[in-house]
């Protein structure tokens, strides 16, 4: 049975020098599918996801835009029309850190390795603090996830290690279930990380 259609939330734009981050159209959703299906895209997640399984998390993506006014946002950029996605949300889960607002990425393995990451993110992260009045975002990874890991620092966000946890929903996934926290005041976003 096909999924029924999505109501597309209204996002605001942002733009990068070399990206754009816009609301979602029903013509992301084959390429978000494939890229869900992608086992290198896929690697530090618990397994693949199917068409159903991709299209409602972008349903949850539009319910989050509609109810906080920011979710994660469609990428185009570098001659895709679909790169991936780079934004905001609210975990849902359970952890000591929780309630926070968690920036995260998602993208193309053909964009990989251009710093876009590093570009998409700090516009998700300038919307937040100054359209948000967020005092603090946080970001998390599976500890063995080293290029996510160094994304959050070059956005000059913190980790202490004292507050790696083992995320809930991870338990039987031994080798991704080890998190590192990492987190970013609004007083200490635009300082340059040191490489």
């Amino acid at each position: 049975m096909p999924h029924p259609p999505i109501a597309f939330a209204e996002s605001p734009d942002l733009q990068t020098a070399r990206l754009r981050l816009r609301g979602w159209r029903a013509s992301d959703l084959a390429p978000f599918a494939a890229m869900n299906a992608d086992p290198v895209v896929r690697r530090w997640f618990p397994g693949l996801m199917t068409r159903d399984e991709s299209d409602a998390s972008v349903e949850a993506i539009q319910h989050s835009f509609r109810k906080d006014g920011f979710g994660f946002w469609a990428v185009e950029g570098q001659g895709l029309a679909f790169a991936g996605f780079i934004g905001l949300k609210r975990p849902v889960y359970s952890a000591p850190f929780l309630p926070a607002v968690e920036v995260g990425w998602r993208l193309d393995p053909r964009v990989w390795g251009r710093g876009l990451a590093v570009e998409g993110a700090r516009a998700a992260l300038a919307f937040g603090f100054d359209e948000c009045r967020l005092d603090q975002i946080i970001a998390v990874a599976p500890r063995v996830n080293l290029a996510s890991l160094a994304v959050m620092k070059r956005l000059g966000m913190r980790c202490d290690p004292a507050e790696d946890f083992d995320h809930p929903d991870l338990t039987d996934h031994p080798v991704i279930r080890r998190c590192a926290l990492y987190r970013l005041d609004r007083s200490d976003f635009g300082i340059e990380a040191t490489p």
